[in-house]
C-alpha cells in the first residue's frame, strides 16, 4: 500500500490558521443597567478634556448654591442623553480604523491524489481595487469622524442653552410665586374684611361674592404657577443627572451681554465659520464628496492579483505562477452608485444652504425681539418706583384709616401686576438673549 506523506504546505497552512485564530477578538456579553444612575449631590467627575464649549472652562461648584455657570457646566457633564451621545464618537473612531485597514488577502487551497502522486493547489490573492480606494475611504471616514464630534459638540451646546433657560425660568418662578403669594394674601385679607362688614350690614353680598371670585382666580393662578415651578425644577434635576427630590439652591443672575447691531452683523457674517452645527454639515458634505470620488474610482475595472503554486497529481510536476482577475466594465460601470452619491451630495448642499439661511433669518428676528423687549422693560423699570412709592403711601394711609380699602387694594394689586409683568418680561428677554447667543454660535461668557 502506498504511503503518501503530508506535504509541508499543509503544515504551514495549519500554522498560519492557528496564528490567525489566536489573534481574534473574544465575545463578552454586556448587561443593561437595572437601576437609575442618578446622584443626590452635584459633582464634576468628567475629565476637563471632554469639555469643549468655547469660552466656558470647567467651573467649581460654589459652596452656597449653584450659579448660572455651574448649572451649565453640570448639565454638559451629567446629562444622561449626552453621555450616550458621546459614545457615538467611539463608533466613528472604529469606522475610521476600519477604513484604514488593509484588505485581507484571500487564501485558496485544494488537494488531490492519483495512483502515483499527490497534488495540491495553493493560491494567495489580494484585492488591488480595494487598495486603490483605501485613500478615499480613509478621507471619508475622517470627515465623518469630524462630523460626529461636531454634532456631539452641538448637542452639548443645546444642553448648555437648555440648562441656562431652566436656570432663568427657575429663578423667575421663585420671584413670581413670591408676588403671587403676596397678591393672594392681599385679596384674602380684603375678602375677610368685607365678610366681616357683611355680617355688620355695612356691605352687600354682591361685594363679598366679587371678592370671593377675585380671590378664587388668584388662588388658581398661584396653584398653576406652583405646578409650573415644580415642572421646571424636575426638568433641571433630570438635566443635571440628579434625583427628583434634590432641592437646588440657585444663586446669582443670568449673565448674557446684549449685542449691538454692529456686533450682530459681524456675528452673522462669520456664522458659517463658527456655528457648530453648520461646521458639522460642512464635514458631512466633505464626507459625501469622498463618497462621490470613491464611486467614480469604482467605475474602473475591478482588479485582483496573486500568486499560485500547484502540483499536478498525475504528472507530479510542481508549478508556480501569477493570476489576475479583471472585471470588465461593460454593463454596470458603477453608474448606479455614482448617481446615488451625486444626488446625496446635492441634498446635503441644499440642506446646508437652508440651515445657513434659516440661522441668519432667525438671528435677525430674535435680535429685533430683544430690542423690543429691552424698550418695554425700560418703561416698566421706570414706572415701578413710582408705583411702589404710591402703594407705600396708600398702605400707610389705609392703616391710619384715611384711605378706602377698595382703593388701597386696587393700588396694591396694580403694583403687584406690574411686578409680575416685569419678572416675566425680564425672563423672556434673557431667554431670547440666550437663544440669540446659541443661534450665532457665540462663546459662553464666564462672569
Amino acid at each position: 500500500m502506498r504511503n503518501i506523506s503530508t506535504p509541508p504546505w499543509v503544515k504551514h497552512t495549519a500554522l498560519v490558521g492557528t496564528l490567525v485564530l489566536s489573534g481574534c477578538a473574544k465575545y463578552r456579553p454586556s448587561l443593561l443597567p437595572t437601576a437609575p444612575d442618578l446622584t443626590t449631590v452635584p459633582d464634576l467627575t468628567a475629565p476637563a478634556a471632554q469639555f469643549l464649549l468655547p469660552g466656558l472652562p470647567p467651573h467649581p461648584v460654589p459652596q452656597d448654591g449653584l450659579d448660572e455657570t455651574t448649572v451649565i457646566t453640570l448639565a454638559v457633564f451629567s446629562d444622561p442623553d449626552l453621555k450616550a451621545a458621546r459614545l457615538q464618537s467611539g463608533v466613528a473612531s472604529a469606522q475610521l480604523l476600519q477604513a484604514g485597514l488593509l484588505p485581507d488577502p484571500q487564501l485558496s487551497t485544494g488537494v488531490a491524489a492519483s495512483a502515483l502522486h499527490y497534488g495540491y493547489g495553493l493560491g494567495l490573492t489580494e484585492d488591488i481595487q480595494a487598495l486603490l480606494l483605501r485613500g478615499a475611504a480613509k478621507d471619508e471616514a475622517k470627515a465623518r469622524q469630524k462630523q460626529v464630534d461636531l454634532n456631539i459638540l452641538w448637542q452639548e451646546w443645546q444642553v448648555a442653552e437648555r440648562a441656562r433657560e431652566l436656570f432663568i425660568q427657575a429663578r423667575a418662578d421663585g420671584q413670581i410665586l413670591d408676588v403671587l403669594a403676596a397678591a393672594h394674601d392681599l385679596l384674602a385679607e380684603q375678602y375677610q374684611r368685607d365678610q366681616t362688614a357683611l355680617q355688620q350690614g355695612n356691605v352687600t353680598s354682591t361685594t363679598v361674592s366679587a371678592d370671593l371670585a377675585v380671590l378664587a382666580d388668584a388662588d388658581a393662578n398661584l396653584r398653576q404657577h406652583q405646578l409650573d415651578a415644580n415642572l421646571t425644577r424636575h426638568q433641571l434635576n433630570q438635566l443635571l443627572g440628579l434625583q427628583p427630590g434634590v432641592q437646588l439652591h440657585l444663586i446669582g443672575p443670568c449673565e448674557i451681554r446684549p449685542l449691538s447691531q454692529s456686533e450682530l452683523q459681524a456675528s452673522v457674517a462669520s456664522l458659517a465659520q463658527r456655528r457648530v452645527d453648520l461646521l458639522a454639515l460642512q464635514a458631512g458634505y466633505k464626507s459625501e464628496e469622498e463618497n462621490v470620488r470613491r464611486a467614480i474610482l469604482g467605475q474602473f475595472p475591478s482588479l485582483s492579483a496573486g500568486v499560485e503554486q500547484a502540483r499536478d497529481p498525475v504528472e507530479g510536476v510542481n508549478s508556480t505562477g501569477l493570476n489576475v482577475n479583471l472585471t470588465l466594465p461593460i454593463f454596470n460601470r458603477n453608474r448606479g452608485q455614482i448617481a446615488i452619491q451625486r444626488a446625496t451630495r446635492e441634498v446635503l448642499r441644499q440642506t446646508y444652504q437652508a440651515q445657513l439661511d434659516g440661522a441668519m433669518s432667525q438671528a435677525d428676528q430674535v435680535w429685533k425681539s430683544t430690542q423690543i423687549m429691552q424698550g418695554q422693560l425700560r418703561d416698566l423699570d421706570a414706572q415701578l418706583p413710582i408705583l411702589e412709592k404710591t402703594a407705600a403711601v396708600a398702605e400707610q394711609s389705609f392703616r391710619q384709616g384715611n384711605l378706602d380699602a377698595g382703593l388701597y387694594v386696587s393700588l396694591k394689586s396694580s403694583l403687584l401686576s406690574r411686578q409680575l409683568e416685569a419678572i416675566g418680561l425680564r425672563a423672556s428677554l434673557e431667554h431670547a438673549q440666550s437663544a440669540l447667543a446659541t443661534l450665532l454660535g457665540l462663546p459662553f461668557e464666564v462672569p
